[in-house]
């Protein structure tokens, strides 16, 4: 065991940089899947329902009634589900600033994972990319609190549900709530670079 933890504290400053290259993976995946409509569809709940964000929309706000009469966000009526296209959802989205906002979003994800990955080289980038990391996740844990769509909906069913709304995450809310894992990352990699410039300066 004594020899375990030996290895394991010596190889402290590896396994940071390997920190470095996870949220460099995640940022350049994620980004990248900006670029296509069913990831770009697929934000528009979190980015609609977010104050921070939702002026990068053209329909945010937007108020509709649906099939059965009721008053609903007029984005709820365009969903395009994953891996399925309809034209009429993807001309609301166009008209929506949708797809020009994820190509914007995507490119900035993309930018911050590679100031973290630079970090392993450049401490002064991976200050920033740290720091930034920490502030998207900040951002992205928001959305716990603004968006519906996070907890599982009453949907009724043969007998009511006791399983919706707070604590119960639906698939979206456990996407979200696992930002705080890279919002701590960010955090761990800023300190590492704090340090490594601290040390060239003196």
């Amino acid at each position: 065991m004594k020899s375990l933890a030996l290895f394991l504290a010596s190889q402290q400053s590896n396994f940071i940089n390997l920190i470095r290259i996870s949220i460099f993976i995640v940022m350049a995946w994620i980004g990248g899947l900006k670029v296509y409509q069913y990831e770009a569809d697929g934000i528009v709940p979190f980015v609609t329902n977010s104050p921070l964000m939702n002026f990068f929309y053209n329909n945010s706000g937007n108020v509709t009634l649906n099939e059965k009469g009721e008053k609903v966000a007029e984005y709820t009526l365009h969903k395009n589900p994953e891996g399925k296209v309809v034209q009429k959802n993807i001309d609301w989205h166009k008209e929506n600033g949708t797809y020009l906002f994820s190509y914007g979003l995507g490119t900035v994800i993309c930018v911050i994972g590679l100031l973290v990955l630079l970090g392993i080289w450049f401490p002064k980038i991976g200050l920033i990319g740290g720091l930034l990391t920490f502030g998207m996740s900040l951002v992205t844990l928001s959305f716990l609190i603004t968006t519906p769509e996070v907890y599982v909906p009453n949907l009724g069913g043969d007998f009511p549900t006791p399983q919706f709304g707070f604590p119960y995450l639906s698939g979206a809310g456990r996407l979200v709530l696992k930002d705080i894992i890279m919002l701590a990352g960010g955090l761990i990699i800023a300190s590492d670079s704090s340090r490594k410039l601290i040390k060239n300066y003196s």
